[in-house]
């Protein structure tokens, strides 16, 4: 075989276990928002069923009427940070 074709077969093969991957790693995010408590709680749910909660703490009025425009990826930065807690 080529080299080239080799090489291309490898990548393609690649690109294909990154996508799998990504899809059984990265949950889908669903977020429900508490207006009266001024909270969002976060959910995010695994291709095998598993569903991790977590709860923002109280936001300021401002703070939450920002956090409302959240993207899923919006959601994921702000799970690298301490200003939420599990919920069981």
């Amino acid at each position: 075989m080529h080299l080239a074709l080799v090489l291309y077969y490898i990548c393609i093969r690649l690109t294909i276990t990154l996508k799998l991957y990504l899809i059984m790693t990265n949950p889908e995010i669903l977020v429900k928002a508490n207006q009266s408590k001024r909270t969002f709680t976060i959910r995010n749910k695994f291709p095998d069923g598993t569903v991790l909660k977590y709860r923002t703490n109280k936001l300021t009025k401002e703070e939450f009427e920002q956090e409302e425009f959240n993207t899923s990826n919006d959601w994921r930065q702000f799970l690298k940070t301490d200003n939420y807690y599990k919920v069981n």
